[in-house]
Formats: structure tokens, sequence, C-alpha cells
């Protein structure tokens, strides 16, 4: 595909870097010479110095023969006006990054599409979304909905106390064969090698383990791997910027109990007016004096989104000794994912990584309604539609050519979830989800034409 990204900032910058690993033609358009001389060096991608609602800037980028244009500029003004002059100038699709949510929430009344903007994401919503799925999952590290929770992807480092900890995937099937769900990608502790397992891979202690599930084998999930179902109710917040101003927001909504800690005086003045269910505290989150004077004791979870990462991360460690049921950190260094089981934190978000996945889903062959990088895993998850003419449509799952590395987590049909074992025939409309390593995601996508 031949894609243009404008703004190399953090989003378009790490938009590329995932996209030039898959030799796709890229072109990075920006204003900064220092940030694209970054990409440039970096990267094996063209870029462009200018602005990027320039009609010849654009032309110079060969935007008419483009099947992507994606505006990711610290501008929402700019990348709504950049899709709408690429889609007139002969783009086949568009995607605009913005941060006023209201345009999501009333796509349908303006028509954006219309407009030629096909798609609009907001990464601090994506973000404060991901925040409330991984409350409401308090035990798991990692949690994902396909069709509003018709499948559920969970992830949870596996315990000693895990019932099938030693046991291989059919052996654990054989002793728990009620249970809903499936095994779909398992890193081994200490390591960075990811697996799709099979009946004969063995669960191990330390193993951060994936698994697709309906809605009542969630509490299943909970017995087997030794981890307790947490009420979270009363949530403490490092930072009032538009993440978490945005899970405050949600959050009050939802009826838990909420307390913000903003360092800028005028900032919490503005977030007491606009979050009145919530208690707005003015203060250095990083103080412990302040935090054990609000009563961080009493907290069920910790969510450090201010704009420092290394704050965020101290912040919840300090939490976290504290006894706190759940801490969830905002970061921008990728690396520092690796790090997140190790050092005691029990998940790390990044806007980047959110952006990029639901970016991710429009470059996919196949007709690709959801896509998720699982966190720190070299795995990615794909919700495909079946169509008539798929090479999967009639055919039984143990009958179909799928690669080694990649699975099928389970199906969708008619809007209800269904674990679909070997037996399982596929059909035309039905939703499927599949667990890939990059080197199966070519091969999966052409089972799905």
């Amino acid at each position: 595909m031949k894609i243009i990204i404008a703004g190399a900032g953090e989003v378009g910058f790490h938009l590329a870097k995932l996209l030039s690993y898959e030799s796709q033609d890229i072109t990075l358009i920006d204003n900064d010479r220092d940030s694209l001389n970054h990409a440039d060096t970096h990267l094996d991608i063209k870029v462009l110095k200018g602005d990027a609602t320039s009609v010849s800037v654009l032309k110079e980028a060969r935007v008419d023969t483009s099947d992507l244009v994606i505006g990711v500029t610290a501008s929402e003004t700019t990348n709504l006006t950049l899709c709408l002059l690429a889609k007139q100038l002969g783009c086949k699709r568009t995607i605009a990054r913005i941060s006023n949510t209201e345009f999501i929430h009333n796509k349908e009344e303006i028509q954006f599409d219309k407009l030629g903007i096909d798609e609009l994401i907001s990464p601090e919503k994506l973000a404060s979304e991901e925040i409330q799925l991984l409350l409401d999952q308090s035990a798991f590290n990692d949690s994902y909905e396909f069709e509003d929770g018709a499948l559920i992807m969970v992830g949870t480092s596996l315990q000693r106390t895990a019932p099938f900890i030693g046991k291989s995937v059919q052996e654990a099937a054989n002793i728990f064969p009620e249970l809903h769900f499936v095994p779909i990608a398992i890193q081994r502790f200490g390591t960075q090698y990811t697996l799709i397992p099979r009946g004969d891979t063995v669960f191990k202690e330390g193993d951060q383990a994936y698994f697709v599930t309906l809605k009542e084998g969630v509490d299943e999930l909970y017995k087997l791997t030794g981890k307790t179902r947490e009420e979270i109710k009363n949530v403490m917040i490092l930072g009032g910027s538009k993440i978490g101003y945005k899970t405050a927001r949600d959050l009050c909504s939802s009826k838990f109990r909420v307390k913000l800690i903003e360092k800028d005086k005028s900032k919490a003045f503005d977030l007491a007016d606009e979050l009145p269910n919530a208690l707005i505290i003015n203060g250095d989150g990083r103080n412990v004096d302040l935090l054990e004077e609000e009563d961080i004791n009493e907290m069920d979870a910790f969510i450090a989104v201010t704009g420092n990462s290394e704050t965020n991360i101290m912040s919840c460690l300090m939490a976290k000794s504290k006894n706190i049921k759940k801490t969830i950190a905002l970061v921008e260094n990728m690396d520092y994912f690796q790090l997140s089981q190790s050092i005691g934190i029990d998940t790390l978000i990044n806007k980047k990584l959110l952006a990029a996945n639901n970016i991710f889903r429009h470059i996919r062959k196949g007709e690709v309604v959801a896509l998720t990088k699982l966190n720190n895993l070299n795995a990615e998850m794909l919700e495909f539609i079946v169509k008539p003419t798929s090479a999967v449509t009639g055919k039984i799952i143990k009958d179909l050519d799928f690669p080694r590395s990649a699975i099928i987590g389970g199906v969708i049909r008619n809007g209800e979830g269904v674990i679909a074992l070997g037996d399982f025939e596929i059909k035309a409309g039905d939703r499927v989800v599949v667990c890939c390593l990059p080197r199966s995601i070519s091969r999966v996508e052409k089972l799905f034409l």
C-alpha cells in the first residue's frame, strides 16, 4: 500500500516505524526538519518537509495515487483539513487524529465521510477506554473486547498456585472440559519469545498467558489462574491531562469514587468545575505525605497519567508498596513495556500503541474490523469478517491450511461468541478472531480475502 502520514511526532513516527517493517510504501510529511531527519535516518521511508495542508506538498507526495492518508499532527484542524484535501485530490481512504471527542460522538450526525474523512481516532479516548476496561477486569494486566464483549481477550501472569501449571494445553482441557476459553499466546518468563500454544504446550509458572473467553468464562479464568476478582470502587488518578480528565469523567459516570491530583493550580480549579462528582486535589502527586493525607491506603486503584513516564512509573511503584490492588501507568517509551512485570506495575499503557492498533486494521487485507497488538508480545489479534468467497467459508477448522504460528481464538456468529474448536464449521458472515505472529499474517489474510 502507498501510505502518507502527516506528523512526525510520537504517534506518526511510531506508526511509520511499524508500517516500514511491513514493507509498505510510506511518505512522512512534517514541517520540523529535526523530526524528519530522525525518521529518515532510522526508518526505510520517504520524508517530505512542508505543510501537510499545502496542495503542492500533497501533489509532490503523489496523494492522487495513495491508498491511505493518515493525519496525526498535533493540530486537530490540520488533520481534518488534510484528510478533506487528500480525498478531493484522489486518495482512497483517510484517517484523522483528533482531540475533541465530540466529533466521534456526533460522527453520524455530521457525516464526516461525506466531507472526505473516513475515520476519526482519539488516542486519549482510546487510553481512557483501555483504563476502564482494565479496571473492570482488575486481576488481568491486559484485556480487549470484541463486539461489545461477545468475546473477551485477557492476559495475565501465571502464578505457582494456578491449577494447570506443569500441565499441557490438552491435559488442562481434559481436566476442565466445561470451561469456556482457549489459550492463544504465551510469553515465557524472562524471555522475549512469543509462542502460539498447541495441545502439547506446557503452562509454566511466570508465563504471561493470553486467553480468549466468553463473558461467563471470565470468572472461570479468575479461578484457574489463581487470581481473585477485586472490586474496584475507590480510584486515585495522578495528572489532569486529557486522559486524566476523560478517565475521571467516565469513571464518575460509572459510579466510581474518584480523586484526581493535579499540580497546576488553575488547571485544578478548571477540573473541579468540569468534574463535580470527583474530588480534585491541587498538589504534587510525587509527595508521599500528600498521598497519605489523601488516604492512598484506602484506594483500590492508582492511575498515573501525567506527561512524564518516569513520574508515572515511580508513583505507581509507591502506590503498589501501599498494597493497592491495581496500578496503571501511562508511558511514552515503548521499551518500558518489557519491564512492567519485573518492576511490579500491573499494567502500562501507551497512546502511540493504542492509536497504531486502531489504524492498523485499515492496512490489513481481508475485511478486518478490529485489531490489537498484545502488550510486549510479538503477536497480533485480528477480527475478520468471513466473506462468501473466503477460503475458510464452509470449512471445518481442523481441515484448514492454517499456519502453526496462528490460532483461531473464537468466532462471533449473529452477535454471540463461540469458543470454536476443531470440529466447528465456519460460515459466511462469521466474525473470526485470530491470534498470529508476524510471519504468518500474510497467509492468514489470504484465507479471509
